[in-house]
């Protein structure tokens, strides 16, 4: 029996079949679209049994190819370009694709675990996973929000688990090939704006915040696969689960703790700013009425369910990303 990855080649997808090879699962169907190639890096040094290109993937589930030969699928394949302007293409990745597979799950009895987004609650501060605090700004969020309401309606009668988790700021090793949609994280931008240009430029306030004080919930993408294989382990828990570290932090810590890391010289953000190590700009009219300038998980319904895990803060985590950056550089 097999266990499927989709987005597999992509960023936290690949962190998940290492972390699935470290506990000494190879066995592993990787699934993902590689027309952006450099992205068979992230899977170069992990074993897999097999790899197919999306399409032929889903053509070879309508036709009952694997019927019978799936442990469990790992749903972390999608459009995550909160900037596309083609609501068709996103809705037919991020929707329709999400809805075939839960219904073949379903069919099945195959657990599905899946990714989900903290985008779907908006500019809103309130992040329990209810449809209260739900409002998308964009076409990628809508597409996460429909189907986490698609997923509600399935899971009185679901014949096997369903759990999807909703991502805060991820950010770790095997983002780089983001950078091409410019959706990598702010910790990568900030490293190689440093380690490239000596200074880190963070956008000036906005929505009531200080230069730099827009605040997100950063998790360490290692910390967000340690959910997933908690709820691979945990098949009787099912439910649309909140996964971030339940702490807001500035873009500002974010960007001390790359410059600290890479100087090995701790500094206060007032110096950081003041040397103009960090550099403030001004906020893209584009992005008006589109950026969330605080999220903060409320882990409520996951610690309720089960879960024990601890999280990373910024200043460990981004620590760990940078000397792991440096170590490749």
């Amino acid at each position: 029996m097999a266990y499927v990855v989709t987005g597999a080649a992509g960023f936290i997808g690949s962190r998940l079949v290492a972390a699935l090879n470290r506990a000494g699962i190879d066995e592993i169907l990787a699934v993902d679209n590689l027309e952006q190639a450099d992205k068979f890096r992230n899977l170069a040094d992990c074993e897999i049994e097999d790899y197919l290109d999306k399409r032929e993937f889903v053509t070879r589930l309508s036709t009952g190819a694997f019927d019978g030969t799936i442990d469990a699928v790992l749903h972390q394949g999608a459009c995550t370009n909160t900037m596309e302007t083609d609501g068709r293409y996103m809705m037919e990745n991020n929707y329709a694709y999400s809805k075939a597979l839960l219904d073949w799950c379903q069919d099945e009895e195959v657990p599905f675990i899946y990714a989900s987004s903290a985008s779907v609650y908006g500019a809103g501060r309130e992040s329990a996973e209810d449809r209260a605090n739900e409002n998308p700004l964009n076409v990628y969020a809508y597409s996460k929000f429909l189907f986490d309401r698609y997923v509600r309606r399935r899971l009185a009668q679901r014949t096997g688990q369903i759990a999807g988790l909703r991502y805060f700021n991820v950010y770790g090793p095997n983002e780089a090939h983001k950078k091409k949609t410019a959706m990598n994280s702010i910790a990568l931008r900030a490293y190689e704006q440093y380690r490239g240009e000596g200074c880190v430029r963070l956008f000036v306030g906005s929505d009531g915040y200080g230069d730099g004080e827009q605040r997100r919930d950063f998790i360490h993408v290692d910390d967000a696969v340690a959910v997933n294989l908690w709820l691979l382990a945990e098949r009787a828990v099912s439910g649309i689960f909140n996964c971030g570290t339940g702490r807001a932090q500035t873009f500002n810590e974010v960007a001390a703790a790359v410059i600290n890391t890479v100087d090995g010289t701790p500094h206060s953000i007032l110096e950081l700013a003041q040397r103009n190590l960090i550099r403030y700009i001004p906020f893209p009219a584009q992005l008006v009425g589109k950026y969330q300038s605080y999220t903060q998980a409320d882990l409520t319904r996951l610690r309720a369910a089960g879960y024990e895990g601890g999280f990373m803060t910024v200043e460990q985590g981004v620590a760990e990303y940078v000397n792991q950056l440096l170590r490749a550089a």
